[in-house]
Formats: structure tokens, sequence, C-alpha cells
């Protein structure tokens, strides 16, 4: 049945503009700082479109897209996306070239299709159908924020927004991958380290050191154990934490290693604080007989402007009820515009919103296309009915938010179905 709601009739038409565009940035690699000549793709675009009061860059290399005016009691709705991508690693286990944007089965293919470039055509777009459909701006203002560095450090970019360009919206949609369900949750993460000292000597006579080595793998195999103790939500799902990473430091490879390290990703639920969680390594290492060093990690990494901010590797968790406006706004847009029922349930892996609403406290919704599981992945591509969705999605959530928000008459049915965790 053809959808007869305005913008996603005014979104419908823009659909081939909508993957052209997102097959141009494909084409970009566009990995953790190396994002400038995406982010020039993206701001051509916008400024083709003629619907955007300001655009402009920040000093990390955020492109940021302004429609409509601040004013006085006027709220500010941003709108999120990252705009770097992970690397292709083996092309040969590409069904479609990784940087050509092929359009096959109703999907574009390619790196950061799905992962999450496919969100920024929707977004660029549905500010045009607001200037189309003449929406009305005066109660909110609207902030389309096309991050940078993402896959390296999830929620810095907006550790500078908040901190540096002093830039707080009144709610974000975070446009990470859902698959056009809605979103309202998901568990935070941190990385930490475990460095455990020896003594080196040649391998001829290993008697004679201290093989650090041993030593970390008493640890890894305490770690493993500590896995299954961490405790699971009922909405976010399990705490984890695995070794991701394995090192040593030796004189060479016919010596007993002096030093050797690992690499640990925790994931976060409801309850567990940075506190905690480095509280239960240290407690896995005097579990293993040994002593170690554990330490949470930093991130230093120039961006693509050359600007280094460095942060701590602490995202924390954040959930919101499914009655707060955000996420009924989201239902009530979604209703609206898509003529049907959301799903509402939660991320599992990690996005901006870990700053966002982690570190801020400032209201976020998920909300955007493709799903979870093509992330990262040689599969890694987007329904292109989900960039027009999306696009009307974005369109019209302003002004559901500021209806509900100002408590005007809801007619919209506002049931919705709950995914299993």
């Amino acid at each position: 049945m053809k959808n007869s709601n305005p913008f996603h009739a005014a979104a419908k038409k823009y659909e081939k503009k909508m993957v052209r565009f997102l097959r141009d940035l494909i084409a970009i690699p566009s990995e953790s700082a190396e994002e400038g000549p995406v982010i020039d793709r993206i701001r051509e675009e916008m400024e083709a479109t003629g619907a955007f009061d300001k655009i402009w860059t920040d000093k990390l290399g955020n492109l940021l897209a302004q429609v409509g005016k601040p004013g006085p009691g006027k709220k500010l709705i941003a709108i999120d996306a990252h705009v770097d991508t992970v690397g292709v690693g083996n092309r040969g286990e590409w069904q479609h070239d990784p940087y050509k944007g092929k359009v096959a089965d109703g999907k574009v293919w390619g790196r950061g299709a799905g992962d999450q470039e496919g969100a920024i055509p929707a977004m660029v777009y549905a500010a045009k159908i607001m200037r189309d459909l003449k929406v009305d701006l005066t109660e909110y203002y609207l902030l389309l924020t096309c991050t940078v560095m993402e896959e390296d450090c999830d929620g810095l970019c907006w550790q500078y927004i908040v901190q540096e360009d002093k830039i707080r919206p009144d709610v974000v949609v975070v446009t990470d991958s859902t698959n056009c369900t809605i979103l309202r949750g998901q568990r935070g993460r941190m990385e930490i380290g475990v460095t455990c000292d020896g003594k080196s000597c040649h391998g001829s006579m290993p008697e004679k050191g201290d093989n650090a080595v041993y030593k970390i793998a008493k640890v890894v195999r305490e770690i493993e154990a500590l896995n299954e103790r961490l405790p699971r939500d009922e909405f976010l799902g399990k705490a984890t934490i695995t070794v991701s990473y394995i090192d040593c430091k030796t004189p060479s490879l016919c010596a007993v290693p002096g030093q050797a390290y690992i690499h640990l990703d925790r994931r976060l639920t409801v309850g567990d604080t940075k506190q905690s969680a480095v509280a239960e390594v240290k407690d896995a290492v005097k579990r293993a007989g040994v002593k170690a060093k554990v330490e949470v990690l930093s991130y230093a990494r120039p961006s693509y402007t050359g600007l280094e901010y460095e942060t701590e590797k602490y995202f924390p968790t954040w959930c919101f009820d499914e009655d707060s406006p955000q996420v009924q706004a989201a239902i009530k847009t979604h209703r609206d515009v898509l003529g049907k029922p959301p799903v509402v349930h939660r991320w599992t892996f990690s996005t901006n919103a870990v700053s966002i609403a982690g570190m801020y406290d400032i209201p976020c919704v998920g909300f955007g296309p493709a799903p979870e599981n093509v992330a990262h992945t040689v599969n890694d591509s987007v329904p292109i009915e989900h960039l027009v969705d999306c696009a009307a999605f974005y369109a019209a959530f302003g002004q559901s938010y500021c209806d509900l928000a100002a408590g005007r008459p809801n007619e919209t049915n506002m049931t919705f179905k709950r995914k299993k965790s």
C-alpha cells in the first residue's frame, strides 16, 4: 500500500539523489582520522540543497549544519551520524567492491553503507524536505552533526562538541544502524590494559629468567572466568569482558620475554562503574597469583585536522525509559510517517550516545538505516527503502517532539512492539 504521508511522499522523490550521494560517499575511503575528503563531499551536497542556514566545521573536524535559527525558548534538536568507517580487510571476501557502492537486491553495498554513511543522505535530504514542506521552525531549530573518529573512539566527537563547541542540544537522534527500529539504550564500554613484568634471559636457559608470558597466561584464564561471573541486565543484556589483544617484549625470538601485556574489552551494563570494573580485573590478577599493572587506557590520536583531543577510554552505560519524551516522540513519528507500529529495543554495539547520554545526560534516541549485524562485515549494506523512511522520519521528528513536550492533544495510536533481549 502506498504511503500517503507528506513527509514520506517527499522523501520518495529524493530516493535516486540519496542513492547517488551515498554511492559517492562509499567511493571515498574514510577511516578514522582520515575523513577530510568525505567531509568535503558531504558539505558539497549540503550546500547544493540550499536547505541550511549555516554550515561549518569545528577544529576537530566535525561537520555541523543548521536548519532554522536559535531564539528565546526554542529547542535545539540534533541528528547525529559518524562519517568514518573501519577498513575493508581481505578484499577477496567481498562479493561486491567495497568502494563501488554497488546497487543490487534493493540495497546499496560497500564499506560504510550500513555503518553508517547510509544515514547521511537521509539526514541531508530531511533538511531539504523540511524546506520543501515549509515546516514550521518557530519552536525549534535543527542541527545535523556529521562526526569523526567514532570507530576509533566512540563519543570523542561529542565530548568536543559539548565541551569545546559549547553546544548542548535538548535532544539528539542517533542514527547508527538500528534497522529502522527505535533504540533507547546500550551497554557502555571501557578498555583496560594489564601488564606483567618478568625477567628476560637466553631461551636456552629459561630457568634463569621469569617468563612474563606465563604470568599473563594465568591472568587470561582468570579473565575468561570473570566473564562468566559478570551480571546480566534484563533489558541491556550481559556485561562482558574479553581479551582483545596480547603482546610481549622480548630481546629476541630466542629469549624469555621480560614483559607481557593484554588489552581488555569490557562491556558495561546497568550498575557497572569504572571503579567496579577495574576492581574486578585487579581481583582476577590476584586470583592468578601474579603481580600486574592494571590501568584504564587513554586515546590520543590527531584528527584529520591535526588536532589531538585526548580522552580516557571509559564510555558509560545509558538507558532511557519507554515513556521518556524523546522515545515517545520517536514512536509518534514512526506511527505518523511510516504508518505502522515501531519496534522499541536497544543497541548491542556502542555509539556516540556513550558521550551524549552516558557522560552528559542529554536525552537521545536511536533511529537509523541498516541492521547492526552488517556493521564491520563484508556484507556491509543498507536497504534503499531505509534511506527514504529515515529521511521522512528525521524531517518530521522535531515537530513531534515539540508537540508532545508542549502537551498538545495527541491522536496518534502510540502502541509499539518490544523485541526480546
